[in-house]
C-alpha cells in the first residue's frame, strides 16, 4: 500500500499541524525566523537549502500566515520575511523538539536559552524556575553553547554566535562576494 501524502483521513490536531510544519526544511525555517533571520539569501545560506525548496517553504509559510512578506527594499525590490504571531506560537514545540534532540542524540549543548529579566536559564517549557513564570519569547535570550563551532563559514552562522535576544532581526556584516 502506497502511503498517501497528507492527513485527510487522520482526525487528529497533531496530523493537521503537519499538514502546515511537517515537510522537510519548514521548521528549521520557523527556528531561523525566530533567532531573527528575514531575508532570503540569509535563510539560503545558514541552512543550506535548495532555493526551490526555500521559495515554496517561504511561499506556503506566508500563505498559512506563520511569516509574513515585507518589503525592505524598493530599488529594486526586496523582501523579507517576517514571523507572525501564529509561528510565534510554534516556539514550544520547537523547543521541546530541540531539547529531546539533544538529549536523545547529542549531548553537547549548542545554544542557551536564558530569560532576558535574570540571565536563569530556562526549564524544559520555556519557564523561568527562578522567576516561576512562562517566559514570553521576545524575552528569551540565546547565547552560544559549547557544541558550537566557534567559527562557522558562514556569516548568519557568526552572527548567531552573539548573544541575542529571539525575534530581533539579523543583521549579518556585509562580506565582499557576498550576494
Amino acid at each position: 500500500m502506497a502511503l498517501g501524502k497528507d492527513y485527510a483521513t487522520q482526525e487528529c490536531s497533531i496530523a493537521r499541524a503537519l499538514e502546515i510544519v511537517g515537510e522537510r526544511w519548514t521548521l528549521l525555517v520557523i527556528r531561523d525566523a525566530l533567532y531573527g533571520v528575514r531575508r532570503y539569501n540569509d535563510f539560503l545560506v545558514h541552512l543550506g537549502i535548495p532555493r526551490a525548496v526555500l521559495a515554496a517553504r517561504l511561499q506556503s509559510l506566508t500563505a498559512e500566515g506563520i511569516l509574513e512578506k515585507r518589503r525592505y527594499q524598493e530599488s529594486p525590490p526586496r523582501d523579507e520575511y517576517v514571523i507572525t504571531e501564529r509561528g510565534i506560537a510554534l516556539w514550544p514545540a520547537l523547543r521541546s523538539l530541540g531539547r529531546w534532540g539533544r538529549e536523545h542524540y547529542n549531548e553537547t549543548q549548542l545554544r542557551y536559552f536564558r530569560h532576558v529579566t535574570c540571565g536563569t536559564e530556562l526549564g524544559p517549557y520555556g519557564e523561568c524556575p527562578a522567576c516561576a513564570t512562562v517566559v514570553p519569547v521576545e524575552d528569551v535570550l540565546m547565547e552560544p553553547g559549547p557544541g558550537l563551532d566557534p567559527n562557522p563559514a558562514d556569516p548568519v552562522s557568526r552572527a548567531l554566535l552573539a548573544p541575542r535576544r529571539l525575534l530581533q532581526p539579523l543583521e549579518p556584516p556585509v562580506e565582499s562576494g557576498q550576494v
